[in-house]
């Protein structure tokens, strides 16, 4: 398979603050050393682009030192946080701008929504601007004449093809140039977040026609979104950018999976949690008679403290302090992927004990789990009664143990390959909850 896009040390470079230097005299020497053919002796002193640390350079590297190679067919995600230097990266690769250093090599035409409206006059008709936009996307009109029909179609705003765009809504704009864009017969794709302006029928319609494109078509698409769903659906590739640099490379899964990694969870890699008040959520409205104290993960030490086995029992102890004695408690518990998107819950039997200013330890195993490769975390609460007489909750931990499922079985600790989908679906109907 061919290469589609080549990044060779592409590295762009942006001052803050006014145009210039500030001095004639630097502004000359700047001059001389481009027409000497040297590198720009300002650009030594620029820094990485944190967006949130105050700079003492006012050259700030938007892009620095990337390097990658995209095949042919791949289905490339882009993610990263706002400022990391996404866009720029899309703006490099469709020569909306040139890298400040390196190369970039493309094979094929490139067609690029990287922003709402591109290419469009807000005088004239879609109708027109089909057209117009066609043609400097690089179709010819024969070709925008041939599919004019299909673009109004899938756009879906044949009502208004006669009006200005300027009285367009932004998500009927968005229907409208993704409808030019993904219809011209371009080797390369480009999307930038432009498709968080659109509703969630476009939003599938669009992820839809990308997997088309794709997957169907053998053509590159290199998509850039916040949605890590969407992401996951149409790519198979990933890239992390962190402040203009690539973080992280590979599979998608791997890459949204390593892009939820973040400070909140520091407890990635322990074995015993004390719970404190920043695990806590809705702490005004719970009226905290029994606290969760700790939480230990138990595995019999046969794999890392954390790191579990398709085929292994994910157990721990829970330890709750009661301020005063209460029976007839229950525990309930969710597991959720990194994105937020819950996996399973349970509730179990009213049954618990806690008794006055001492502290009870409960086991949880769930056996039979069924998750899919990943990282997931889970939620706590405990409380009395039910949805049919009504629920107290006294206590609810929010993040409280997040563990991987790395490996298909723990005696070899084999790694387990990338599923086709990563959200599984998680069996709780072996889960045992046990007072010790």
């Amino acid at each position: 398979m061919s290469i589609a896009i080549k990044a060779e040390n592409i590295s762009k470079a942006y001052q803050l603050g006014q145009i210039g230097t500030g001095t004639v005299s630097r502004d000359i020497e700047r001059w001389v050393a481009k027409i000497r053919g040297k590198e720009d002796p300002f650009l030594k002193i620029g820094e990485a682009n944190d967006r949130t640390q105050k700079a003492t350079s006012d050259i700030v590297w938007s892009l620095k030192d990337i390097n990658f190679e995209i095949q042919q067919g791949d289905a490339v995600g882009i993610i990263g946080r706002n400022g990391a230097g996404k866009s720029t990266l899309l703006k490099l690769l469709s020569r909306v701008t040139s890298p400040t250093t390196g190369n970039i090599k493309v094979k094929g035409r490139i067609a690029s929504l990287l922003e709402v409206g591109t290419g469009f006059h807000p005088e004239l008709t879609g109708k027109e601007n089909i057209y117009l936009n066609g043609a400097i996307l690089g179709m010819r009109k024969q070709e925008i004449k041939r599919k004019f029909d299909e673009i109004v179609d899938f756009s879906g705003v044949e009502r208004y093809i006669d009006t200005p765009v300027k009285r367009y809504s932004s998500g009927m704009y968005v229907r409208l140039a993704f409808a030019v864009a993904a219809h011209l017969e371009s080797e390369i794709l480009i999307v930038d977040e432009v498709l968080a302006v659109g509703d969630a029928e476009f939003q599938k319609k669009c992820i839809g026609k990308m997997g088309d494109v794709s997957k169907g078509e053998g053509r590159t698409v290199l998509f850039v979104s916040h949605n890590m769903a969407a992401v996951r659906a149409l790519c198979n590739i990933g890239i992390i950018l962190k402040n203009g640099l690539i973080q992280f490379t590979g599979s998608v899964g791997d890459c949204v999976d390593q892009y939820g990694i973040t400070s909140d969870i520091q407890y990635l890699n322990e074995k015993f949690i004390m719970f404190n008040d920043s695990f806590r959520i809705y702490s005004d409205h719970h009226n905290r008679i029994v606290d969760f104290i700790s939480l230990e993960i138990k595995n019999n030490n046969t794999i890392e403290s954390n790191t579990f086995a398709t085929t292994q029992i994910i157990s721990f102890d829970i330890v709750l302090f009661g301020k005063k004695t209460i029976s007839n408690l229950r525990v309930a518990g969710g597991v959720y992927n990194l994105e937020d998107i819950p996996i399973g819950v349970f509730f179990g039997e009213k049954k618990l004990a806690v008794i006055e200013n001492k502290k009870t330890t409960i086991n949880i195993s769930i056996n039979n789990h069924q998750l899919a490769k990943g990282i997931y975390y889970m939620d706590f609460s405990i409380g009395t009664g039910d949805h049919t007489e009504g629920i107290t909750d006294f206590d609810h931990v929010h993040k409280a143990l997040f563990f991987e499922i790395a490996y298909t079985n723990e005696s070899t600790k084999q790694m387990i390959p990338l599923w086709p989908t990563n959200w599984g679906n998680i069996n709780f109907q072996n889960i045992q909850i046990i007072q010790k």
